[in-house]
Formats: C-alpha cells, sequence, structure tokens
C-alpha cells in the first residue's frame, strides 16, 4: 500500500475578506483559541501521518515563521518556499515541485479545518488514482465548484455555476491528494478571467484526461475560514464543541 507523508498547505495570501483582522496577519494564523489557525491544521496533518509540510507563504511570511521557529510541531519537519507575486493559487502549487520531488501528496489551503479522519481515509485512497478530491455537500454548489460523479470517479466540475443550475450536491472542498502530474497540468494553463493562475484549472485539467479520479466525502465538520463571522465556528471546533 502506498504510504504518502508529505502535505503542502498554501499560507501566502493575506485575506482580504477578513478585513482588518489580516491588516497586520496572514489569515492562517489568526488565532483560533490558544493558537494559530495554521497550527490546529498541521497538528490535524500529523494525526493523519504527514511528517513533512511544506508551507507557501507570502504576506508577512515572518509570523509565520518565527511563530513555528519558537512552537514547532512535535512531530512533522516543516519547510518554505515564498510566492514573491501573489497571482494565484495554481502558482503557488507549482513552488511545491522541488519538495514534492516524484512523490504523492496532500494539498489543501491554509484556512480550511477538518478532522485528521478526513486527511487519512483520503490518503487511502491514492492507490490507483490521478487525483483525489474531497467534496462537501451542500444545498447549491454555486459559490465554489459543482462536482459531478459516476459512482467514485469524478466526472465534471463546474467552477461558480449559476445558482440554482446544479444538478448535483457535491461542492469542492479544497483538499486534494495529487500526483507529480498536477504540475504539468497547471504549466498549461493560463491566466484566469480574475488575473490570476487558478489551482482549480489544472483540477479540470486532471479531471478531463481520463485518468481516474477520485473522490471523499467529508461527512463531519469542515470550514473554509474565509471570513471574521467564521471565526467563532472554528474556534468551537478546535475546542472540542
Amino acid at each position: 500500500m502506498e504510504t504518502i507523508t508529505k502535505a503542502v498547505t498554501l499560507a501566502a495570501g493575506r485575506g482580504t475578506r477578513m478585513k482588518d483582522l489580516t491588516a497586520d496577519c496572514p489569515k492562517p494564523m489568526l488565532p483560533l483559541g490558544d493558537r494559530p489557525m495554521l497550527a490546529h491544521q498541521i497538528e490535524r496533518l500529523e494525526a493523519a501521518g504527514i511528517r513533512e509540510v511544506l508551507i507557501v507563504v507570502g504576506y508577512r511570511e515572518d509570523i509565520v515563521k518565527d511563530y513555528f521557529a519558537a512552537n514547532p510541531p512535535a512531530q512533522a519537519t516543516l519547510s518554505y518556499v515564498t510566492q514573491v507575486k501573489q497571482d494565484g493559487t495554481g502558482s503557488a502549487a507549482l513552488l511545491a515541485r522541488d519538495f514534492v520531488g516524484y512523490d504523492a501528496f496532500l494539498m489543501t489551503y491554509g484556512d480550511n479545518l477538518v478532522e485528521p479522519e478526513v486527511y487519512s481515509e483520503m490518503l487511502a485512497r491514492a492507490a490507483g488514482a490521478e487525483m483525489v478530491l474531497s467534496v462537501k455537500w451542500v444545498e447549491d454548489p454555486y459559490h465554489g465548484g459543482a462536482v459531478y460523479t459516476d459512482g467514485d470517479r469524478v466526472t465534471k466540475i463546474i467552477e461558480k455555476p449559476p445558482q440554482g443550475t446544479s444538478t448535483t450536491h457535491w461542492n469542492n472542498a479544497g483538499i486534494y491528494i495529487f500526483r507529480p502530474s498536477v504540475f504539468a497540468a497547471q504549466e498549461k494553463m493560463g491566466l484566469s478571467p480574475r488575473g490570476e493562475y487558478e489551482l482549480t484549472d489544472a483540477v479540470h485539467e486532471l479531471v478531463n484526461s481520463g485518468k481516474k479520479v477520485g473522490w471523499y466525502d467529508i461527512k463531519g465538520f469542515w470550514r473554509d475560514v474565509g471570513r471574521p463571522e467564521d471565526l467563532s465556528h472554528a474556534t468551537e471546533f478546535v475546542k472540542g464543541g
């Protein structure tokens, strides 16, 4: 059985939707209880068997590095790479190429919180798949990526479909198991309509490649901590509420 021990977390952005809360602090370092959000995430990755974590930093990277220099993870080794130009998650993901080498790896966003079981169960599904992506049931996935499936395979993703048009309830939850093929897919992608290089474009390319793309349904807690109102829910979660 394939053992995956590497993870990449994208934590380069400021998080402008957090308004003044990120005026001098990157969003993944906002406190949830007694520790930053990113520390809680890394602890959960460790619990799933991850032993090497690459953090893609950018905005106020000194805060990230200083915190973990003083408070290193219990089991995982951390390394860093800087996204100098904030031009999208696709560019950020490409910076992980040297860290990954020829290995399969987990990739997530620094503001994404789930239980450790989500990571471990996704890792267990990696065998025989080019990619595994996480999904979450929502009433209407018009805010994110509408994921269409057939059995154990993803067949199509429609990014931000018009409200009321989706015939699926699955929303892309932003946690992936990738192989290095994602980098070749990302290099094919141009700028998105909003002028950025999007990781989701490479995801779509892999889905359309004909290779197996698996999926995993997150049944428990999942939160993309993007707005100030999300912080209270996330804090309650990490405190065991």
